[in-house]
């Protein structure tokens, strides 16, 4: 295995860890001030209060979720102090951030709120084990689900607005340069909130007129951008099997492509042997629908329930945890796999991950199998913002991909635009 390339991409979260700090203490002191006016604690919304009781219920989950925050208490944060005392605080905290949306600001955009709240936690030996267990993660699904279901509603087009995601500075940091935001997204500036009717339905926005802005590139022997992305990682010569957790993580297919429970109709992990993954993530502004990157014919697809805030031991208590945990995620985090079978012959059946991080987990497909797609047909959408994705090409598929790719600019990393060029098949 070769890893390429690979840098950090997403501005999902903040660099500034002072700025960070100070977000956190900021939220701290809200729910502190909640709690004055009503004279008492939180009362906490279902899925919490179902969390709080699984977790007391089970001795061995309950013993990681105290040990995390006693372990953080030993250590030095970035931040010089935890700011997150507890167990039943940390919950405190996160029923908050489910009743809102994130906030613009354009100094610093606190993208994963929840990520932020168990940052330090998470990054502890307790708890790299309690987010990585399975009861855990199913048991934490009910509680994004509900923060799901306010970013859903109309209300949250409201702290929409309030939050400043229609100001001018926001709607211009989401639009092409040279061009106004109701110009390139289907909106109507003169309705209310934009006509947008929630925050979900904000962050998955259509664009106006995508046969002139976000142009198909032609050529059958083209592959296309998947997603408004900006390239993280080229590996080739990819195993069955690896250590996807050290720090280099490279790429392992049985994991990647969850072979333990394969799905009817997908071609074997094992054809996929010393191929190539690309691997794209996607900015806190980005669009965030998936297109096809080829025309063919899905053959198979499916979702995969995993992990939401697991991040790599290499990685552990490290302030850019999201972003350089990119290539672990993509093995244990909840996804979604497409299997399309592309026209040119040259590349075969080639796989789509849609991967879901943190709070940013849902995967919606919009395609099954038998659909013939053509390129630069829409495939799904992460709902609430977007995440990161990979293509999964079988061996002996030659692809020069463009320069973006070969050489990225870690400081500032190019975003590919959906639809674009990414690679050519040599022939």
């Amino acid at each position: 295995m070769s890893v390429d390339i690979a840098t950090q991409v997403g501005d999902w979260l903040p660099t500034n860890q002072a700025y960070l700090a100070r977000w956190l203490d900021e939220f701290i002191e809200q729910v502190e001030e909640d709690k004055r006016v009503a004279r008492g604690p939180r009362e906490l919304a279902d899925p919490l209060k179902n969390f709080r009781e699984f977790v007391y219920d089970n001795p061995e989950i309950y013993v990681l979720f105290t040990d995390m925050f006693e372990q953080l208490s030993l250590k030095v944060t970035p931040t010089g102090y935890p700011q997150v005392k507890s167990f039943e605080h940390m919950l405190e905290l996160i029923d908050k951030v489910i009743k809102t949306v994130p906030t613009y600001n354009e100094s610093g955009l606190v993208g994963f709120p929840i990520n932020v709240i168990l940052n330090w936690a998470m990054g502890t030996q307790a708890g790299f084990a309690a987010f990585l267990n399975k009861e855990v993660n199913t048991q934490l699904k009910p509680v994004l689900d509900e923060w799901a279901t306010y970013l859903k509603s109309f209300e949250s087009a409201k702290a929409m607005e309030a939050g400043g995601w229609l100001s001018p500075k926001a709607l211009e940091a989401m639009t092409d340069p040279g061009m106004k935001f109701d110009d390139l997204f289907q909106c109507n500036p003169r309705e209310l909130y934009y006509g947008f009717t929630s925050w979900n339905h904000f962050f998955t926005r259509n664009f106006k007129n995508p046969e002139k802005d976000r142009p198909v590139a032609k050529g059958d022997d083209v592959v296309v951008s998947a997603c408004e992305a900006s390239p993280y990682r080229v590996s080739r010569k990819v195993k069955l099997h690896d250590h996807f957790s050290v720090k280099g993580q490279p790429y392992s297919l049985a994991h990647l492509l969850d072979t333990a429970h394969k799905g009817v109709g997908e071609p074997d992990a094992e054809e996929f042997v010393g191929g190539t993954v690309y691997q794209g993530f996607l900015k806190a502004l980005n669009y965030h629908q998936w297109h096809s990157p080829v025309k063919g014919k899905v053959v198979a697809c499916r979702k995969i329930p995993g992990s939401y805030y697991s991040e790599a031991p290499s990685a552990l208590c490290d302030a850019a945890a999201p972003d350089i945990s990119q290539g672990y995620i993509s093995h244990v985090a909840t996804r979604a796999l497409i299997f399309i079978a592309a026209d040119n012959k040259k590349i075969g059946t080639l796989c789509f991950v849609g991967i879901g991080m943190a709070e940013v987990s849902s995967c919606n497909l919009t395609v099954e199998p038998g659909d013939s797609v053509v390129k630069g047909q829409k495939l799904g959408e992460f709902q609430y913002g977007g995440s990161s994705h990979c293509l999964v090409f079988k061996p002996g598929v030659e692809l020069d991909f463009i320069d973006d790719v070969k050489n990225i600019n870690r400081d500032n990393p190019k975003t590919v635009r959906v639809n674009a060029e990414l690679a050519k098949v040599k022939q």
